[in-house]
């Protein structure tokens, strides 16, 4: 029997599974949602798991920042939900461009490894959204001094100083970059704002649209059914976005291509939607980008 390519994939370079890739309910207020990571290989970044999941003050904040986005914007998830996703979808990303041979920023320019690297996007998609406990409006802005304070407190056991001033400086590139129209020069930083935009399924699109109103916003949101993300065949990374309608492809060129282009990761990703809604007319089989 042929070994399943995803399957090996998964269990030689650790990655997160599908699972970890897909939304889980909003807990209760005042309930926590711990950060679940494959981390066995890197030590350091375990570390790190285990120091955000005891700080009650940052999960506070993620709470803080759904409370405007949602409740009072009617926007989609900005809190624990939508970071535990991005960190997961952002180191499956790294993880599948180092096995390709691709060199993190971290690596290249400062000399540290790619465990490090794991590090830094990992902190930039656990924080790049920290500044919507603040305001929407330049909420990019606002998450970096927040950051800061949060990322100094976590390295603190996990880094000499150096070291973790390097650490602290990539992951706030990574996250100033996630931004419209942000020009990510890592490697790092482009994964995160990828990783950022595939948080799209069923409705939690990046794009801002108002709850409760029928647009093309809100009918493409409601249009993405699953995001797959694997080895490529020519190219690194191969992400299948599943679509129930058509309308789904709003969300892939507004959206993902947006983030795509720019980002450093163009050479790396091939994308490729499907559509597979019975109650509609077939006007697209199958879209790449």
């Amino acid at each position: 029997m042929t070994p399943d390519r995803n399957a090996l994939a998964h269990s030689e370079l650790d990655l997160p599974s599908e699972e970890a890739l897909q939304p889980v309910p909003e807990p209760p207020r005042g309930e926590m949602i711990s950060l679940s990571l494959p981390a066995r290989h890197n030590p350091v970044l375990q570390g790190l798991v285990d120091v955000v999941n005891a700080d009650v003050d940052a999960y506070a904040l993620w709470e803080c920042a759904n409370v405007n986005a949602v409740t009072r914007l009617g926007m989609s998830d900005h809190g624990p939900v939508h970071v535990h996703l991005v960190a997961n979808i952002a180191l499956k990303l790294l993880r599948l461009l180092t096995a390709s041979g691709i060199e993190p920023n971290v690596v290249k320019d400062h000399g540290l490894t790619k465990e490090d690297a794991e590090v830094v996007t990992v902190l930039a998609a656990l924080t790049h959204d920290l500044g919507m406990s603040v305001h929407r409006l330049e909420h990019e802005q606002y998450s970096l001094f927040i950051a800061q304070m949060k990322i100094r407190e976590w390295l603190v056991t996990l880094y000499p100083a150096r070291e973790a001033a390097i650490v602290r400086s990539e992951a706030l590139h990574a996250v100033i970059s996630h931004r419209s129209g942000g020009r990510p020069l890592t490697v790092e930083a482009g994964i995160v704002r990828v990783a950022d935009a595939l948080d799209m399924t069923k409705g939690r699109s990046r794009l801002p649209f108002e709850a409760g109103q029928v647009n093309i916003h809100s009918l493409s949101a409601a249009a993405i059914d699953k995001i797959e993300i694997s080895r490529g065949e020519a190219k690194p990374i191969h992400i299948v976005v599943k679509m129930t309608n058509s309308a789904g492809i709003f969300q892939l060129d507004e959206l993902l291509k947006e983030k795509l282009n720019g980002s450093g990761l163009e050479p790396y990703v091939e994308v490729e939607a499907t559509i597979d809604g019975a109650a509609e007319k077939r006007l697209v089989k199958v879209f790449r980008l």
